[in-house]
């Protein structure tokens, strides 16, 4: 039976303001109503699959459990990373959870990111690897190119085994003319990232090739402890691990690849022309998202998160809005969108790295205005979650309760605040907020204060991440 990995990791740059650090755009609703992350596992209804293993950042583990939640999906695992190693470890770590109790599954590998619009067309290409998978050989996913692509790396095609091919050549990114040559020949392939072989089989590779890096991984998941339900590598470990991709640790030095092709209207969305070549246009070739009023507007992507956003004669626009920044871009430039969260870096601005509104295992919180001595913010507490217990130096607090009932800690006191009603949290006071009912718990927080930072916080308990 096939054990889903899904690799959940990356920073999503190239889709800023959208994407963040913090939440890059594996967690955002793009091309549809659910996020790419919950399309990826919706796509394997039809297989013959154990739950699913994830992979991810450490530090985007509460938004995936999320996510699991709210399409009621159970898991085989999530394995938290500390630090980000490339993909052939991340799979080195997969595949050691695997056979830890004697199993060998075929590990059918998958990046939370990508934008696949035929399903069964991706089920047919799985369903086609399997028997060669079965039989020991590793096998990639190549895609039908529809295109003189310069923005993927290659796969050759070599000699027919079935529904498959040996795997001739790996071939870097090309440039225009190369690229329209393997456009014109028919026997390249866009290189997927998608895998599909045996752990065992993965883990001999890596030891005869890669060695250094299934030693480091070996040894941090010896060392892994379980935390609520992630799998925690034991990090020292971990850092020694040498960064290398699957492609260049053992693609490319075995000699059992193969290439499985796959038309399944496939796209990495790695900027904003891909996400407007994949999502459904006017008649005018514009995807507007949200708000949006346009007129003798053509061929532009205009998002709109939470603002009327107006256009008037524009042509091949990218316009996004978001609660903290808006980017205007020519769609023709969007590969340098980068440059621009390089620039946000260099000025230790936060917007490169997470939104205004900040997702917590408890809710979220979002900052509705901000001046010298205050700060308001709107938050939102889940049924049955609470806030770690805390208390701060610099600031007090007053919360109103807007919907729902929240349970106080304040001092030695306890208590509810209902809809309507509110409380004070004088400077020194520990506190928390708890939902203790059925419905979301909304309040508004007003802070005031002569220093309002996030760092005047001291956790007298630590519950998930307090805030």
């Amino acid at each position: 039976m096939l054990l889903p990995v899904i690799m959940a990791g990356g920073s999503g740059s190239r889709l800023w303001p959208l994407s963040r650090s913090l939440y890059p755009k594996q967690f955002i609703n793009l091309a549809s109503d659910k996020s790419m992350l919950q399309e990826t596992i919706a796509r394997l209804s039809g297989l013959e699959h154990q739950a699913p293993l994830l992979i991810c950042n450490q530090e985007h583990r509460f938004i995936i459990a999320e996510q699991l939640r709210q399409q009621r999906v159970t898991h085989s695992g999530i394995v938290l990373e500390p630090v980000g190693r490339n993909t052939a470890p991340a799979i080195a770590l997969a595949a050691l959870h695997a056979i830890k109790d004697g199993d060998d599954p075929l590990l059918l590998v998958l990046a939370a990111d990508h934008v696949i619009q035929n399903q069964d067309a991706f089920r047919q290409a799985v369903n086609n690897a399997i028997s060669s998978a079965e039989q020991g050989m590793l096998v990639t996913f190549g895609i039908v190119p529809t295109a003189p692509e310069t923005g993927y790396g290659y796969i050759k095609q070599g000699e027919v085994l079935g529904s498959a091919f040996r795997v001739a050549q790996f071939v870097e990114k090309p440039d225009l003319a190369t690229a329209k040559e393997y456009f014109i020949s028919g026997t390249y392939y866009w290189n997927s990232g998608m895998f599909l072989f045996k752990a065992s089989r993965y883990l001999a590779e890596l030891k005869l090739h890669r060695p250094d890096i299934l030693s480091a991984c070996e040894a941090s998941m010896s060392g892994a402890r379980l935390d609520l339900d992630f799998i925690r590598l034991a990090e020292d470990e971990f850092l020694q691990c040498p960064d290398d991709s699957v492609d260049y640790a053992v693609m490319e030095k075995t000699q059992d690849a193969l290439v499985v092709p796959m038309e399944a209207g496939w796209s990495d969305v790695g900027s904003f022309s891909a996400l407007w070549e994949v999502s459904s246009k006017d008649e005018d070739g514009n995807v507007l998202v949200g708000d949006v009023i346009s007129d003798q507007t053509h061929n532009s992507y205009v998002y709109a998160q939470n603002k009327l956003v107006s256009t008037v004669g524009v042509d091949n626009l990218v316009i996004i809005e978001t609660k903290d920044a808006v980017l205007v871009a020519n769609k023709d430039k969007v590969q340098d969108v980068k440059n621009i969260v390089n620039q946000l870096k260099g000025l230790q601005r936060r917007e490169w790295e997470q939104h205004r509104e900040v997702y917590r295992p408890w809710g979220s919180h979002d900052e509705i205005a901000e001046g010298e001595r205050y700060h308001v913010k709107h938050l939102c507490v889940k049924p049955g979650e609470q806030t770690a217990l805390q208390m701060h130096h610099h600031r007090a607090e007053h919360w109103v309760v807007v919907q729902g009932t929240a349970k106080v800690t304040n001092g030695e006191k306890s208590y509810l605040v209902s809809e309507n009603q509110s409380t004070y949290i004088p400077l020194g006071s520990a506190h928390r907020i708890e939902n203790p009912g059925k419905v979301d718990l909304h309040l508004i927080e007003v802070r005031s204060g002569n220093y309002l930072e996030e760092d005047d916080i001291v956790r007298l308990e630590e519950y998930g991440i307090g805030y």
